[in-house]
Protein backbone atom coordinates (compact mmCIF):
# COMPACT_ATOMS: atom_id res chain seq x y z
CA UNK A 1 0.00 0.00 0.00
CA UNK A 2 1.18 3.51 -0.85
CA UNK A 3 0.13 6.42 1.38
CA UNK A 4 0.59 10.04 0.38
CA UNK A 5 0.85 12.54 3.24
CA UNK A 6 -0.09 16.18 2.76
CA UNK A 7 0.75 18.50 5.65
CA UNK A 8 -0.93 21.89 5.48
CA UNK A 9 1.61 23.63 7.68
CA UNK A 10 4.82 24.83 6.07
CA UNK A 11 6.83 24.79 9.31
CA UNK A 12 9.00 21.68 9.62
CA UNK A 13 8.52 21.69 13.41
CA UNK A 14 4.75 22.17 13.26
CA UNK A 15 2.53 20.03 15.45
CA UNK A 16 0.66 18.96 12.31
CA UNK A 17 3.89 17.57 10.92
CA UNK A 18 4.41 15.76 14.24
CA UNK A 19 0.82 14.47 14.10
CA UNK A 20 1.25 13.15 10.55
CA UNK A 21 4.48 11.42 11.55
CA UNK A 22 2.80 9.93 14.63
CA UNK A 23 0.03 8.60 12.39
CA UNK A 24 2.34 6.95 9.85
CA UNK A 25 4.12 5.11 12.67
CA UNK A 26 0.85 3.17 13.04
CA UNK A 27 0.79 2.05 9.40
CA UNK A 28 1.54 -1.62 8.76
CA UNK A 29 5.11 -2.64 8.02
CA UNK A 30 5.82 -2.51 4.31
CA UNK A 31 3.59 0.50 3.68
CA UNK A 32 5.25 3.01 1.37
CA UNK A 33 4.81 6.54 2.72
CA UNK A 34 5.52 9.73 0.79
CA UNK A 35 5.41 13.13 2.45
CA UNK A 36 4.69 15.51 -0.42
CA UNK A 37 7.13 18.40 -0.28
CA UNK A 38 6.37 21.55 -2.22
CA UNK A 39 2.82 22.62 -1.40
CA UNK A 40 4.23 26.13 -1.07
CA UNK A 41 5.57 25.93 -4.65
CA UNK A 42 2.14 25.32 -6.20
CA UNK A 43 0.74 28.40 -7.91
CA UNK A 44 -2.72 29.47 -6.80
CA UNK A 45 -5.29 27.54 -8.78
CA UNK A 46 -6.26 29.29 -12.01
CA UNK A 47 -8.03 27.89 -15.03
CA UNK A 48 -5.63 29.93 -17.14
CA UNK A 49 -2.72 27.89 -15.75
CA UNK A 50 -4.64 24.62 -15.87
CA UNK A 51 -3.83 23.87 -19.47
CA UNK A 52 -2.85 20.72 -21.35
CA UNK A 53 0.60 21.16 -19.82
CA UNK A 54 0.13 22.42 -16.25
CA UNK A 55 3.00 23.92 -14.22
CA UNK A 56 5.63 21.34 -13.23
CA UNK A 57 4.75 21.37 -9.51
CA UNK A 58 1.08 20.80 -10.35
CA UNK A 59 1.95 17.85 -12.58
CA UNK A 60 4.14 16.44 -9.78
CA UNK A 61 1.30 16.76 -7.22
CA UNK A 62 -1.24 15.19 -9.56
CA UNK A 63 1.10 12.29 -10.31
CA UNK A 64 1.76 11.73 -6.58
CA UNK A 65 -1.99 11.64 -5.91
CA UNK A 66 -2.60 9.33 -8.88
CA UNK A 67 0.16 6.94 -7.73
CA UNK A 68 -1.14 6.56 -4.16
CA UNK A 69 -3.62 4.16 -2.62
CA UNK A 70 -4.68 6.53 0.18
CA UNK A 71 -4.12 10.10 1.31
CA UNK A 72 -3.45 11.18 4.87
CA UNK A 73 -3.93 14.90 5.45
CA UNK A 74 -2.87 16.95 8.47
CA UNK A 75 -4.07 20.53 8.59
CA UNK A 76 -3.65 23.35 11.05
CA UNK A 77 -6.60 25.59 11.79
CA UNK A 78 -5.99 29.13 10.58
CA UNK A 79 -8.71 31.69 11.32
CA UNK A 80 -11.27 28.96 11.83
CA UNK A 81 -10.58 26.98 8.65
CA UNK A 82 -8.06 24.78 6.86
CA UNK A 83 -4.71 26.04 5.62
CA UNK A 84 -4.66 27.84 2.28
CA UNK A 85 -1.82 25.75 0.84
CA UNK A 86 -3.80 22.59 1.52
CA UNK A 87 -6.98 23.98 -0.03
CA UNK A 88 -4.96 25.00 -3.08
CA UNK A 89 -3.48 21.48 -3.38
CA UNK A 90 -6.96 19.95 -3.22
CA UNK A 91 -8.14 22.38 -5.91
CA UNK A 92 -5.30 21.34 -8.23
CA UNK A 93 -5.79 17.62 -7.52
CA UNK A 94 -9.53 17.96 -8.28
CA UNK A 95 -8.91 18.84 -11.92
CA UNK A 96 -9.54 18.07 -14.67
CA UNK A 97 -13.15 17.25 -13.83
CA UNK A 98 -13.97 13.72 -14.86
CA UNK A 99 -10.31 12.65 -14.77
CA UNK A 100 -9.07 14.12 -11.48
CA UNK A 101 -6.26 12.27 -9.73
CA UNK A 102 -8.07 12.60 -6.39
CA UNK A 103 -11.37 11.11 -7.59
CA UNK A 104 -12.23 8.06 -5.51
CA UNK A 105 -9.02 8.15 -3.47
CA UNK A 106 -9.49 7.12 0.16
CA UNK A 107 -8.53 9.99 2.46
CA UNK A 108 -8.40 10.66 6.18
CA UNK A 109 -8.10 14.06 7.87
CA UNK A 110 -6.06 14.89 10.96
CA UNK A 111 -5.61 18.29 12.58
CA UNK A 112 -3.64 19.75 15.46
CA UNK A 113 -4.46 23.10 16.96
CA UNK A 114 -2.93 25.23 19.67
CA UNK A 115 -6.45 26.22 20.66
CA UNK A 116 -8.87 24.12 22.66
CA UNK A 117 -11.40 23.04 19.99
CA UNK A 118 -9.43 20.19 18.37
CA UNK A 119 -9.31 22.09 15.06
CA UNK A 120 -12.88 20.98 14.42
CA UNK A 121 -13.57 23.70 11.83
CA UNK A 122 -10.39 22.94 9.90
CA UNK A 123 -11.28 19.25 9.86
CA UNK A 124 -14.86 19.92 8.73
CA UNK A 125 -13.74 22.26 5.95
CA UNK A 126 -11.02 19.89 4.77
CA UNK A 127 -13.46 16.98 4.66
CA UNK A 128 -15.95 19.12 2.73
CA UNK A 129 -13.33 20.25 0.18
CA UNK A 130 -12.11 16.67 -0.31
CA UNK A 131 -15.63 15.35 -0.81
CA UNK A 132 -16.47 18.05 -3.35
CA UNK A 133 -13.19 17.22 -5.10
CA UNK A 134 -14.31 13.60 -5.36
CA UNK A 135 -12.15 11.89 -2.73
CA UNK A 136 -13.53 9.00 -0.68
CA UNK A 137 -13.11 10.68 2.70
CA UNK A 138 -13.38 8.80 5.96
CA UNK A 139 -16.37 9.76 8.11
CA UNK A 140 -13.97 9.86 11.05
CA UNK A 141 -11.26 12.44 11.55
CA UNK A 142 -8.81 13.12 14.36
CA UNK A 143 -8.10 16.38 16.14
CA UNK A 144 -5.82 17.49 18.92
CA UNK A 145 -6.33 20.56 21.07
CA UNK A 146 -3.51 22.39 22.84
CA UNK A 147 -1.12 20.69 20.45
CA UNK A 148 1.92 22.53 21.74
CA UNK A 149 1.87 20.19 24.76
CA UNK A 150 0.59 17.01 23.06
CA UNK A 151 3.96 15.58 21.95
CA UNK A 152 7.12 14.55 23.76
CA UNK A 153 10.65 15.38 22.56
CA UNK A 154 10.59 12.39 20.16
CA UNK A 155 7.32 13.51 18.56
CA UNK A 156 5.19 10.85 20.23
CA UNK A 157 1.75 11.70 21.55
CA UNK A 158 2.01 11.89 25.34
CA UNK A 159 -1.62 10.85 25.86
CA UNK A 160 -1.79 7.08 25.34
CA UNK A 161 -5.57 7.19 24.80
CA UNK A 162 -5.16 9.77 22.01
CA UNK A 163 -2.42 7.67 20.44
CA UNK A 164 -4.66 4.59 20.55
CA UNK A 165 -7.49 6.59 18.92
CA UNK A 166 -5.08 7.73 16.21
CA UNK A 167 -3.88 4.14 15.68
CA UNK A 168 -7.49 2.97 15.32
CA UNK A 169 -8.25 5.61 12.69
CA UNK A 170 -5.09 4.79 10.72
CA UNK A 171 -5.93 1.08 10.91
CA UNK A 172 -9.39 1.75 9.46
CA UNK A 173 -7.83 3.89 6.72
CA UNK A 174 -5.56 1.11 5.46
CA UNK A 175 -8.53 -1.25 5.24
CA UNK A 176 -10.29 1.04 2.77
CA UNK A 177 -9.96 -0.56 -0.67
CA UNK A 178 -8.19 1.60 -3.22
CA UNK A 179 -10.31 3.03 -6.01
CA UNK A 180 -10.30 0.91 -9.15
Amino acid sequence: MNVLVLVGSLRAASTNNLLARAAVRHLPAGTDVTFFEGLDALPFYSEELDAATPPAEVARLRQAVADTDAILIATPEYNGTMSAVLKNAIDWASRPRGAAAIAGKPAVVLAASGAGRNAVWAREDTIKALRVAGADVSEDSFGIANSWKAFDAEGTLVDADLDAELASLVNRMVRIPAAA
